[in-house]
C-alpha cells in the first residue's frame, strides 16, 4: 500500500493483510482505507503478493473505497519516478496526479471505446518544416522521434498539434497534449475534434468543475478516448499506450506546479517518455534553454523551416537605435516611451484598416517608481527593495514596507520620482489621447484564471492594450513592445528568455513584413534578445544561454536546489546535508519580502520580528549528479520529518526562480 501520509520519513509502500471478504475487489490501483498509527488514511493499493517479510504483526486492509482500479502501474511507477527527482514524496505526487473521486460520475454507465480509429490527416503544413514530414511518418509507424518545434510566425499552431495527435490516433496509439491555459486548451480541442470528431478527444482543467473533470479522467483511464487535451495536470493523465506526448510554450511558468514537490510539466513528460517510451514533441514560437540542452545531446531532433521561409512570414521587426537616421530623426528615441518610430507604425497599419497590438507587461497605474531626472529605478535605504506609491503622496517599499521620505537618487542627487512602468489601464488613456477617434481596447491579466481578457478584436482598425499573455487573437497590422526594460532588468535568470518568448508570442500575431506588418520593441537594438527578435532567431539565442549557464554553473547546465527556512534552520542545513561530490553551497540570502529585524511590515505600525525573516540557500552539484542531490536532499527531509522538528523548511530542485 502506498499510505496519504505528508510524512517524509515514511515514503515507503507498508504491507497489510487482505480480508476474505475484499479479496475480489482489492486489486491493485484501487483506493482503499488502512489503520496507520492508529488513525483511518486513505492509500492506494499497489499491488497483491503472497508473503510479506515484515518481521512484526500485520494490520488489515479497513475497506476499498472503490472497486474502480484508477492508478495503473505505469501512473505509480511516473509518481515515484517524478518524487525521486524532485526530493519529494509519493503521495504528494499521486495528489496531483489522481483527481478526488466522484461517487456518483463513477458509477454512470462506462461508455464504448471507439473500435475504428479515425483516418490519417493530410498534414499538408507540416511540409514547410524541415524533418516535418519525417516525423510524422515515424509517430504513424510508433518509433520513438523526440524534437522540438519552431513554430512560424502566424502558424495555425492548434492545427498542427492536433494533425500530429490524430496521426498518433490513427495508428491506434494514444496522443497528450499539455497547454499553458484555457484558451489554448479550447483551441486545441476544437482542433482536434475538427479532425477526429468530438467523441475522440476530452479536455482536463480545472475549469471543467469536479464532476467533469473526473468523467473525463475515467474516459482515459478506461480506453473510452485516445485524445487528451489539458493544463499541466493533465501531464499525469492516464493515456492507454501513448503514443505521442506534446507540450506547447515550455517556458511559460503556469507550466510550474506550486504546490510541493513542484515538478514542471516538462520534468513529467520526459519522465514518461523514458518510462512508456512515446515520443515527446515540445513545441513553441521561442525555445528555451532547457529544451536546446536536448537537442545539444541529441535526446530530440530540431523541427524548424529555414531562413528563407521564416523571411516570408515574419513581420519586420525594428528596435531603438538600430540606425543613425532613426537617432537623427528622433533625438529622443531612447528616453521616450513611445518614440517616433513606433507612432509611424501604429498609423500606417491604421490607415490600412488594421488594428494595433500593443504589449505593457503590467496592469494597473504605477506599479514601481524611478527616480525623475536619470530614470535609475528608486530603491528603498533600509532594504534596497523597490519603491512604489503607497497613496497619491507616499510611496513606500514593496519588500520592507518602510515610508520613505526625502527620498534622492544616489547616481545623479536628484528628489523627484516619476513612474518607472505605466500599466495597461494608464497606457490606454494615453494612447487614446494620441489617436483620437480609434477604438482603444484593453486586455489585462493573464493565465487560465484572467476575467479581464478580451475575447476577441473587432474588424477594423483600433488600439489594443494588452499584458503579456492575454493578447486577443487577431491577425494585427503592427505591434509595439513597450516597457522593455522592465522585463529585461528582472533579478531573474530567466529574465531574457522570457522577454524574449513573450515578444515573439505577440510578434507571431502580425502580418508578414510583404503586406506591412511592422514590430517595434521600444529596447536598445544591441541588446542579444532583441537581435534575437529582429532576426526571429530563438535558436541562437538559446544556444547563447545554455552557454553562459554552463559557463556559471546554472541549471540546465548543472543541477540547483533552493531550501527555504528561517535563518536558524537554514544555518544548520550545511551540517545535515550528506551532499555528493562537486556540490557547492550558494548563501544563504535574505527572501524578499520577508521581515528584516527592525522594520516595519506593510499595513503594522509594529517593526517585523527576526522570527518572521525567511532566507534562501542554494545547493549546486554538476548535472551527473542530480538525482544524487535528490536523495540527499530526500534523506533530510526524512529526518527532520522523523524528529518533528517544527520549523517548516521548503525544497524546491530547479526552481524556475533564481533572482
Amino acid at each position: 500500500m502506498c499510505v496519504d501520509t505528508p510524512l517524509a520519513h515514511l515514503d515507503r509502500p507498508f504491507d497489510y493483510l487482505v480480508p476474505a471478504e475484499l479479496d475480489a475487489t482489492a486489486v491493485p490501483g484501487v483506493r482503499v482505507r488502512v489503520r496507520f498509527a492508529g488513525r483511518l488514511l486513505d492509500g492506494w493499493l499497489l499491488e497483491r503478493v503472497e508473503g510479506s517479510d515484515h518481521p512484526g504483526q500485520l494490520a488489515w486492509l479497513e475497506r476499498v473505497v472503490s472497486p474502480e482500479p484508477v492508478l495503473s502501474p505505469q501512473l505509480a511507477a511516473l509518481a515515484r519516478a517524478v518524487a525521486d527527482r524532485c526530493a519529494g514524496t509519493m503521495s504528494d505526487v499521486l495528489r496531483l496526479a489522481v483527481p478526488p473521486r466522484h461517487a456518483r460520475t463513477e458509477a454512470e454507465p462506462v461508455a464504448a471505446a471507439s473500435i475504428h480509429p479515425p483516418p490519417r490527416p493530410a498534414a499538408a503544413g507540416w511540409q514547410r518544416y524541415r524533418r516535418g514530414a519525417a516525423f510524422l511518418d515515424a509517430l504513424h509507424q510508433g518509433r520513438p522521434a523526440h524534437a522540438c518545434w519552431q513554430a512560424l510566425p502566424g502558424e495555425d499552431w492548434p492545427a498542427r498539434l492536433a494533425e500530429a495527435a490524430v496521426t498518433a490516433a490513427a495508428a491506434g496509439r494514444g496522443a497528450l497534449l499539455v497547454l499553458p491555459d484555457h484558451r489554448d486548451t479550447a483551441r486545441v480541442h476544437a482542433a482536434v475534434a475538427a479532425l477526429a470528431g468530438p467523441d475522440a478527444v476530452v479536455t482536463l482543467a480545472a475549469e471543467s468543475g469536479p464532476a467533469r473533470r473526473y468523467r473525463r479522467w475515467l474516459a482515459a483511464r478506461r480506453g473510452v478516448v485516445r485524445i487528451v487535451v489539458g493544463t499541466r495536470a493533465a501531464a499525469f493523465a492516464p493515456v492507454a499506450d501513448l503514443g505521442l506526448m506534446v507540450l506547447w510554450d515550455d517556458g511559460d511558468d503556469l507550466h510550474a506546479e506550486p504546490r510541493a514537490p513542484y515538478p514542471h510539466s516538462r520534468l513529467v513528460l520526459g519522465q514518461r517518455a523514458v518510462l512508456e517510451g512515446g515520443t515527446l514533441l515540445v513545441a513553441a514560437y521561442a525555445r528555451t534553454a532547457e529544451t536546446q540542452r536536448c537537442l545539444d545531446t541529441g535526446w530530440a531532433h530540431e523541427i524548424a523551416a529555414t531562413r528563407e521561409v521564416v523571411r516570408a512570414v515574419a513581420p519586420r521587426v525594428t528596435a531603438i537605435g538600430e540606425d543613425d537616421t532613426q537617432l537623427a530623426r528622433d533625438p529622443a528615441a531612447r528616453a521616450a516611451r513611445l518614440p517616433a518610430v513606433a507612432f509611424e507604425a501604429a498609423r500606417a497599419a491604421l490607415s490600412r484598416e488594421r488594428p494595433v497590438l500593443v504589449q505593457v507587461p503590467r496592469r494597473g497605474y504605477v506599479p514601481a517608481l524611478a527616480c525623475g531626472q536619470c530614470r535609475a529605478a528608486a530603491r528603498c535605504r533600509r532594504c534596497a527593495g523597490p519603491l512604489a506609491l503607497r497613496s497619491a503622496n507616499l510611496s513606500a517599499c514593496r519588500w520592507c514596507g518602510a515610508i520613505e521620505t526625502g527620498y534622492q537618487c544616489p547616481a545623479c542627487r536628484g528628489s523627484r520620482l516619476r513612474a518607472r512602468v505605466i500599466g495597461a489601464r494608464r497606457t490606454a488613456e494615453e494612447l487614446g489621447r494620441a489617436f483620437p477617434g480609434v477604438p482603444v481596447l484593453t486586455s489585462g491579466g493573464s493565465g487560465s484564471g484572467a476575467r479581464e481578457r478580451l475575447p476577441d478584436v473587432p474588424p477594423g482598425p483600433s488600439l489594443v492594450v494588452a499584458t503579456p499573455g492575454a493578447e486577443p487573437l487577431a491577425r494585427y497590422g503592427a505591434a509595439l513592445l513597450l516597457d522593455a526594460a522592465a522585463l529585461l532588468a528582472r533579478p531573474d535568470l530567466r529574465a531574457a528568455e522570457e522577454a524574449l518568448r513573450r515578444w515573439m508570442a505577440a510578434a507571431a500575431m502580425v502580418e508578414p513584413a510583404a503586406d506591412g506588418g511592422r514590430v517595434v520593441v521600444v529596447a536598445e537594438s544591441s541588446l542579444a534578445a532583441v537581435q534575437a527578435l529582429i532576426r526571429w532567431d530563438p535558436a541562437g539565442h538559446a544556444r547563447a544561454e545554455l552557454a553562459a549557464r554552463a559557463e556559471l554553473g546554472f541549471p540546465p547546465a548543472a543541477r540547483m536546489a533552493a531550501l527555504d527556512g528561517a535563518p536558524d534552520t537554514v544555518a544548520r542545513l550545511g551540517e545535515e546535508l550528506d551532499l555528493p561530490p562537486g556540490a557547492a553551497l550558494l548563501g544563504p540570502v535574505s527572501l524578499p519580502g520577508t521581515a528584516q529585524p527592525g522594520t516595519a511590515q506593510p499595513g503594522t505600525a509594529q517593526p517585523g520580528t527576526a522570527q518572521d525573516e525567511r532566507e534562501r540557500l542554494l545547493v549546486r552539484v554538476p548535472r551527473s549528479q542530480g538525482l544524487a542531490l535528490a536523495s540527499a536532499l530526500a534523506a533530510l527531509q526524512a529526518g527532520r520529518s522523523a524528529r518533528k522538528l517544527p520549523d517548516p523548511l521548503r525544497v524546491q530542485l530547479d526552481p524556475q526562480e533564481l533572482g
